[in-house]
Order: structure tokens, then C-alpha cells, then sequence
């Protein structure tokens, strides 16, 4: 069983992992989970981060990821999956993301969480802004430490 969701509000940790462990029954053992914050990585020329924003077009998103938890789910036999995805500005410290994989054994939850995260980070259609203290702007460009990540999973 999956879950994808794109929301602008804040989730729960624990709740979303409360409730894919009780979807997914007695088969589970293990349960990967990682979470994505906000850095307060400073800008070209030092500048200080005040938001990201994120933005994505509603509908490809949602297809898109749940092309990735597909995948996963052929991959490492997965008991369940949830992906919490927000858009809009976020601050400093405040989670982006949200990747939980439950399956029977602790290296196959853990893989899978791991890969999620990386095809989520270079595949996933979303655009990032970040915005400067200082009212300056610039968008996130792709990064090649990304693209290799997810490239260990090909």
C-alpha cells in the first residue's frame, strides 16, 4: 500500500509512521524513514536564507511520484511506502519531505528509503526558489552529487 502526498501544510513523523506500520500489519520487519529540512545554507556571496519556496505542477507531480514508489515497490518487495512532499515557502529548519519504506527485512526498508529519496530528488518535478534576507532571489539549479546518487540505483 502507498501513499503520495503534495500539501503545503506540515505533517507528522510520527503519525505517518504510526499509520503505515499498522497498514502494513505483522509482515513488517523494518521500517526506513528519512526526513528533509530546510538548510540555512547561505547564497553566492554569503547571503543568508530566508525561505524556499517550492513549487510543481499539480497532477505531473503526483504522477511522477508515484512512478517512483512503483518502482521501489517492484524493487525491494515493499510492504507499503509514504512520500509527504510540501510546496509553498518554507522556512529555515522546517521539513520539505517525508520518505517512509516498510518491508520484512530491515536492508530492503532501508534501500528502498534511500533510493526513494535520491529518484525523488532528480526525477520529481519540483522547482525550488530560494529567497535572500537581503530581497535577492535565485532558483535551485540540478547538482551533479544528486544525479550521482540516484545514478546507483540504474
Amino acid at each position: 500500500m502507498a501513499t503520495v502526498r503534495i500539501q503545503t501544510g506540515p505533517f507528522d513523523a510520527g503519525a505517518e509512521l504510526a499509520a503505515l506500520a499498522e497498514s502494513c500489519g505483522v509482515g513488517v520487519g523494518g521500517l526506513g524513514c528519512f526526513m528533509g529540512v530546510v538548510r540555512a545554507d547561505p547564497g553566492a556571496g554569503g547571503r543568508a536564507l530566508r525561505t524556499l519556496t517550492l513549487e510543481h505542477y499539480p497532477g505531473m507531480t503526483e504522477r511522477a511520484i508515484a512512478a517512483i514508489v512503483e518502482a521501489a515497490e517492484r524493487r525491494f518487495d515493499l510492504l507499503g511506502c509514504t512520500v509527504v512532499h510540501r510546496v509553498g515557502p518554507l522556512g529555515i529548519g522546517e521539513p520539505i519531505v517525508l520518505v517512509l519504506a516498510a518491508a520484512a527485512h530491515r536492508a530492503a526498508a532501508l534501500d528502498a528509503t534511500g533510493f526513494l529519496i535520491d529518484w525523488l530528488k532528480t526525477r520529481a518535478p519540483f522547482w525550488k526558489r530560494q529567497d535572500y534576507a537581503d530581497g535577492s532571489y535565485d532558483w535551485v539549479e540540478a547538482r551533479h552529487e544528486d544525479e550521482d546518487a540516484a545514478g546507483r540505483w540504474d
